[in-house]
């Protein structure tokens, strides 16, 4: 039996990358995962049982989590995502700083950890040799689907470019970068193009202030900036039917889910280049652009607003490249889990 660690998700609403890969990877594995928490899983594991968690703890959050890892009552699997919170505390949760380097510890005492990227796994074990850890697990790469729940993928070929609309997903904070966006569509607006944004994704309380500010600012000039606090994984697919592309100007991720979920429905994403995002963004569909660099994003924004062929050809990429799911992703899961 898999017991698939929902401690905190189970009671999130919030719908955050985390949130996303728990929900689909528990779907997916279907019967054979049993989910529930920690404490469930010590009460009634076996030693041929296998505790699962995605999520993020630590032992003052968890007390006894660490005993519980090392009696061995069962085998333990982590599913690790990045190493944000120690490279750009700054702008990063505060309790998610405080949490982990503790939390980055406990990893090395399970029996396997699969990395979302290529990228976090370098960041994982890089910090483990930090340490001088002589004890660690394997680490493997766990690519994550690019499917929407209930979505089809999209491949049919685009019937004609799309009327100027963009599409950027993401809570609202420093590191998603949603600033230099809107500071990039400003000056595009003031140049006299027509275009509409939408910014979809909840608000970070420690430092979104800023970027809500921004918007309403810009609404009250008359431009064309929608924000959508919530939105289903249907109400998302309705908005990728209706954009040219997406725009992710992220600073740092560890995977980058919505570059994938456009892609997955057959729309160019415009993203930061990152060397996580290009592990999906090399094969086909996006547009690269110099992280944070703002006359880059000017430039980027305009050619796809405006250069038919060139967006054409992008949609055309994203609908006939290979690209993972969530299924593969828990098969893969459930092959290791031996």
């Amino acid at each position: 039996m898999i017991y698939f660690d929902v401690t905190k998700t189970a009671a999130v609403r919030h719908r955050s990358g985390l949130a996303r890969l728990s929900a689909r990877l528990r779907d997916e594995l279907g019967e054979a995962a049993s989910a529930g928490s920690w404490q469930e899983c010590s009460a009634r594991a076996t030693a041929d049982d296998w505790f699962v968690t995605s999520e993020l703890f630590s032992e003052s959050e968890r007390p006894g989590f660490t005993e519980f890892l090392e009696a061995r009552r069962c085998r333990t699997a982590a599913i690790f995502a990045d190493a944000i919170p120690l490279k750009h505390p700054h702008i990063t949760w505060p309790q998610s700083v405080a949490r982990h380097p503790h939390y980055l510890k406990l990893l090395a005492r399970f029996d396997r950890v699969w990395a979302i990227s290529q990228g976090s796994r370098d960041e994982l074990c890089d910090y483990w040799r930090w340490l001088g850890l002589e004890r660690k697990p394997p680490v493997e790469v766990l690519p994550l689907g690019a499917d929407l729940a209930g979505t089809p993928r999209v491949v049919a070929p685009w019937p004609a470019p799309r009327a100027r609309a963009l599409l950027c997903v993401g809570i609202l904070e420093p590191r998603k970068n949603q600033l230099l966006l809107l500071n990039a569509a400003e000056a595009l607006w003031h140049e006299g193009l027509d275009f509409d944004l939408h910014v979809v994704g909840r608000v970070n309380p420690h430092f979104g202030a800023p970027i809500v500010a921004r918007v309403k600012a810009l609404r009250q000039a008359g431009r064309a900036v929608h924000h959508h606090a919530a939105a289903s994984d249907a109400a998302l697919s309705q908005l990728f039917a209706t954009v040219r592309a997406t725009v992710f100007p992220t600073m740092a991720e560890g995977c980058g889910l919505p570059l994938l979920e456009s892609l997955w429905q057959g729309v160019p994403c415009v993203c930061s280049d990152l060397p996580v995002l290009r592990e999906n963004a090399d094969g086909g569909g996006c547009w690269l652009v110099p992280t944070g660099d703002p006359i880059a994003w000017v430039d980027a924004l305009r050619m796809i607003l405006t250069d038919d062929a060139r967006c054409l050809q992008l949609a055309t990429e994203a609908r006939q490249r290979p690209l993972p799911t969530w299924r593969a992703a828990a098969e893969r899961l459930r092959g290791g889990l031996k």
